[in-house]
């Protein structure tokens, strides 16, 4: 078993007794007094934790700015994209019209009757298809 060492060879360079306890002539405070002009232990933790806190505060803050400007962008990109459908609706309206207007023509040529109508009207449907493949190529 272990034995409890007995003797003057109990006195701890770190200001202890043999059972762990404080000295009476050991200073508590530290090596920074602030009765000597030096900070205090807690003082020093407090202005450690404030400094990191500030770090913290600033990388955040350099966070959000990096979101805002993405932010910024994503709008700038949203409105750009809802002008550029709203060109292609308004060119997928026209070219409907356009279309409306063919087949009314179509309908009347068909109408009025003859061969050479039909030749022009199957001439007109290949020609749409064509434009439609190369369109779509």
């Amino acid at each position: 078993m272990h034995q409890r060492r007995g003797g003057s060879g109990n006195n701890y360079s770190n200001g202890t007794n043999s059972n762990g306890h404080f000295n009476a002539n050991m200073n508590r405070r530290g090596p920074y007094d602030p009765e000597r002009g030096g900070l205090s232990a807690s003082e020093m933790n407090a202005n450690i934790m404030e400094q990191q806190n500030n770090d913290k505060i600033d990388q955040l803050s350099d966070q959000v700015a990096l979101l805002k400007g993405l932010t910024i962008d994503i709008g700038n990109e949203v409105r750009e994209q809802n002008s550029l459908l709203d060109q292609m609706g308004d060119g997928f309206s026209s070219a409907g019209d356009l279309l409306a207007g063919s087949l009314q023509k179509i309908g009347t040529m068909l109408d009025s009757g003859g061969a050479k109508h039909m030749c022009y009207m199957v001439g007109f449907i290949v020609a749409v298809i064509v434009l439609l493949y190369m369109l779509m190529k």
